[in-house]
């Protein structure tokens, strides 16, 4: 049988543009939207300066994710590797030609805007990942020894970003290619040693905390110890959460945050803002938006023919829960402040690029979702 009756024909770039999943693109422009405008009401009822750069920002990440989503899916097997260690190297170069921003060395100036490494690792993590468990069977998930490699993979650029420090970052690294790990049908009891080995190793790595990220974790166990210190970024956004009750204060009407006892309320806790505004049931609804892209990106990856495509929708879609449950998990004291944004809500350039870079690895993954991918990236004949 030959190998054009096993694979479906190439499709025209017409074709790919309207098997792009557009209700899936809706509901990211919905949510940006609703970023926008809590943005414009953190600035006091303005545009400037978050709420129109936002709107520029999202404008030119749509058109990234259109491109991204066009190009074959085999293509972005190909490169999988190459892309990884590009962003790998980009995070070496944070070590040397990083600029320091808020006590923390993450960025690269490259003069028309700052490059954030780690944000990309995000995704080419995700990339090489699936490459790498691509073809793989029962058997070789089963082996240690096949799984050494991947481990390294993520554990490189997890200690790099570590360095830098950033712990957020890093956690959404190790979590998010664990994802990856348990599609693949990593067994659980691996899991758990890993996890009891690094509880084992917890008083060792305190030693290597910065101050700062000391102070955070015994802040989190109990944030009255330091109320105007430490302990200010978590209480505020308690109260604010907790003034805004049912329905909540209305639009540019919460206290907390206008009056600027919030702190970092375009950023790491514009949740708490639009829990104060909108109360509980704008909370719930925000939620509601980012459960049905979850629930429409894990029904993407499943209905890819190739298992690359898969581990990559579900990889991004992971990636994607974790920003967001961090960040409002963050909000309401559930954890530690890691400084997490909340997706397509917070202000920020690079994280808002990676995102949308990643859906559109997703709408990719849909609109080749009939492609095989060979051992080596090539059309599958078996």
């Amino acid at each position: 049988m030959s190998v054009s009756t096993l694979n479906p024909p190439q499709l025209t770039l017409r074709e790919k543009l309207w098997h792009i999943h557009w209700l899936f693109v809706l509901l990211l422009c919905v949510t940006a939207v609703v970023g926008m405008a809590m943005l414009y009401s953190a600035a006091g009822g303005s545009v400037n300066p978050w709420a129109s750069k936002h709107a520029i920002r999202f404008g030119v990440g749509l058109v990234v994710l259109v491109a991204v989503a066009l190009v074959d899916i085999r293509m972005w097997f190909r490169y999988a590797y190459a892309f990884y260690a590009l962003s790998l190297l980009l995070l070496v170069g944070v070590e040397t030609l990083g600029s320091i921003g808020m006590g923390a060395r993450r960025w690269i100036d490259l003069g028309y805007f700052t490059l954030q490494p780690s944000e990309l690792m995000k995704v080419a993590l995700v990339l090489a990942l699936a490459r790498y468990f691509h073809g793989a069977s029962i058997d070789d998930i089963r082996r240690i020894r096949y799984l050494l490699l991947p481990l390294l993979i993520v554990s490189a650029p997890a200690v790099l970003v570590l360095r830098q420090p950033d712990l957020g970052t890093t956690i959404i690294l190790v979590m998010g290619g664990s994802a990856v790990f348990f599609v693949v049908g990593v067994r659980l009891w691996k899991f758990m040693a890993l996890l009891l080995t690094g509880l084992a190793a917890a008083p060792v790595a305190w030693q290597f905390l910065h101050k700062y990220q000391q102070s955070r974790i015994l802040t989190f166990l109990n944030p009255e110890n330091d109320p105007l210190g430490a302990g200010y970024h978590i209480i505020q956004s308690k109260i604010a959460l907790g003034s805004g009750g049912i329905l909540g204060k209305g639009f540019i009407k919460g206290t907390q945050g206008h009056l600027s006892f919030l702190p970092e309320m375009q950023t790491d806790f514009i949740f708490t803002m639009l829990a104060e505004e909108f109360g509980l049931v704008g909370g719930l609804e925000l939620l509601g938006l980012y459960s049905l892209i979850l629930i429409y990106g894990f029904a993407i990856s499943m209905r890819c023919r190739s298992q690359f495509g898969r581990l990559v929708g579900v990889g991004v879609t992971a990636t994607f829960f974790l920003y967001f449950f961090i960040n409002i998990a963050m909000a309401m004291g559930m954890i530690p402040v890691v400084g997490v944004p909340l997706p397509l809500i917070s202000y920020g350039g690079t994280a808002m690029m990676t995102l949308l870079f990643g859906f559109g690895l997703l709408m990719s993954v849909w609109v080749h979702r009939d492609s095989k991918i060979g051992r080596y990236g090539g059309d599958s004949s078996v």
